[in-house]
């Protein structure tokens, strides 16, 4: 069997996934050439060359969006599809929570303030005790960024698709038919939603007048969710107290984006997953190999991929 690897891993991560499947011939890289002939692909390359590949039986991402891969016509329905899901939570979610700290501690202004050699006060800020903290996408990054701020002394309103049991992460659990009457009570609105067709323009500015005066915003899901234009005139207007996004539609983010400039908005330029934590990356190392052993074995694999959604099942 013909495992390519078409993602970064050092020595050791190697050593884990050899191990998983001791008999199988790797190729570690992205020239499609030498990928050719894989029966296992383990790592992201462009949708659109997966029409070149085959061979292929089964794809194992290093991402847990999966959306691209879910498009009618790029994959056949006998290739299996997995994702990380699992392995980003932690890094996301401190992401997070270094950024609205940032903004209710007004950290942002006192750096201003720095590079401008100016010791000013810059007035009273809020807390995360006591704030009502809604996550819009209660899934692994939800879940770890709604303990951080549980820890922290915050109500915390988990929002999913479906009902269900309400998770040691969250204080209640709201449904998505529920959501404006949620964002009217909420201190912070932070999405962790994937790229779907339901999620795409989700944040209208209905939905951001529908939030709480002086609440704060955050997105680390998808940029497409939010309609850019109408979260900076909410920021023009003062309704929302501040925002921090780590994604854009489109990314990069045009050099002459008027969200650059954009009052009590602040953005990072899709730096909180990746390889930016080490640990996130053997995380995803261990799931595809947990994977590759159940492969072996016949078993049901993990993570895999409801096509219809783009949500792990």
């Amino acid at each position: 069997m013909k495992i390519a690897v078409a993602m970064k891993v050092n020595e050791v991560q190697k050593k884990v996934l050899e191990q998983a499947a001791p008999n199988a011939e790797f190729y570690y890289g992205k020239d499609l050439e030498k990928i050719k002939g894989a029966e296992v692909l383990i790592g992201n390359l462009p949708p659109a060359q997966m029409k070149e590949l085959p061979d292929l039986k089964w794809i194992q991402l290093n991402s847990a969006g999966a959306n691209n891969y879910c498009v009618p016509g790029i994959l056949s329905e006998d290739v299996k599809l997995t994702n990380a899901t699992g392995a980003y939570g932690p890094a996301l979610a401190e992401h997070l929570l270094a950024m609205l700290l940032a903004m209710i501690k007004k950290l942002y202004l006192y750096h201003d303030d720095q590079k401008k050699h100016t010791w000013a006060d810059e007035g009273t800020v809020t807390s995360l005790d006591g704030a009502t903290v809604l996550i819009i996408g209660f899934g692994d990054i939800g879940r770890h960024f709604g303990r951080l701020c549980k820890a922290m002394g915050a109500h915390v309103i988990g929002m999913r698709r479906r009902s269900g049991d309400v998770p040691p992460e969250a204080d209640e659990m709201g449904r998505m038919d529920e959501l404006d009457a949620y964002l009217a009570k909420a201190d912070v609105i932070a999405s962790a939603l994937p790229a779907t067709p339901a999620t795409t323009g989700l944040y209208t500015a209905e939905k951001f007048a529908a939030m709480k005066q002086g609440a704060y915003f955050l997105n680390i899901g998808r940029g497409d969710a939010v309609d850019q234009e109408a979260l900076r005139q909410t920021l023009l207007d003062g309704h929302l107290a501040g925002a921090a996004i780590d994604v854009t539609s489109p990314e990069p983010l045009p050099a002459d984006s008027p969200l650059w400039d954009t009052p009590n908005l602040y953005i990072t330029p899709h730096v909180s997953g990746g390889q930016h934590l080490p640990a996130t990356w053997d995380r995803v190392v261990k799931i595809a190999a947990d994977n590759l052993k159940r492969y072996i074995a016949g078993e049901p694999l993990q993570n895999t991929v409801d096509r219809k959604t783009g949500y792990k099942k």
